[in-house]
């Protein structure tokens, strides 16, 4: 609970702060002087939508991209190395590709990650496998529709469970199977839709 409200009071004055610069000007409000809360803050105080904006929301939003960007990204990196370690051929095969890609080199940047095909190959399948959201955001359905014989109404909550989508025998092969390699040949991307089997 206590780190809780710590937390809250950090964002609060944060947002505190966004305030009194609008407030007094220091923002100029030119292209790229605005970030994320400087904008909720703007919104907030002209009202423009059809649901106002609170701080609460704002606080909301922020702890919701801190979290997504954190915990999403450390949770794949350490089922990456688990899945390698319980794979050690896997786990050669990638060192291998960093060694070889950065032998030589000082620096690196985005351009040389893009060297790293079967790197690429494993957080794919480690995606598959061990999505960061199991169970995707919830969302409401717009218009009553059948899925599968199954009338879905209007306003209903759904929930995607991309973890048992992954696992689906009817659509991956050796479903259980930690194999990198199944990605090879696809187009699937990392935003691709069918990349979770929808």
């Amino acid at each position: 609970m206590y780190l809780h409200h710590k937390i809250d009071t950090i964002i609060e004055n944060v947002i505190n702060e966004h305030k009194q610069n609008l407030a007094t000007g220091k923002f100029n409000g030119q292209l790229g002087g605005e970030d994320l809360i400087d904008v909720l803050l703007r919104l907030m105080k002209d009202g423009s939508l059809q649901f106002p904006i609170t701080t609460d929301n704002i606080k909301a939003i922020f702890i919701d991209l801190f979290a997504g960007g954190t915990e999403t990204s450390s949770s794949t990196v350490t089922w990456a190395m688990v899945e390698m370690m319980k794979n050690p051929s896997i786990l050669i095969k990638a060192q291998s590709e960093v060694r070889d890609t950065f032998k030589g080199k000082e620096t690196f940047d985005e351009n040389d990650v893009e060297e790293l095909k079967y790197l690429k190959l494993v957080i794919k399948e480690t995606f598959r496998l061990h999505p960061p959201l199991p169970l995707l955001i919830p969302r409401e359905c717009r218009e009553e529709t059948n899925i599968n014989g199954y009338t879905i109404p209007l306003k209903t909550t759904i929930m995607v469970n991309v973890w048992a989508m992954g696992r689906d025998p009817k659509y991956w092969v050796d479903a259980e199977s930690f194999k990198p390699e199944r990605f090879q040949h696809s187009t699937m991307d990392f935003t691709d839709l069918g990349y979770i089997r929808f």
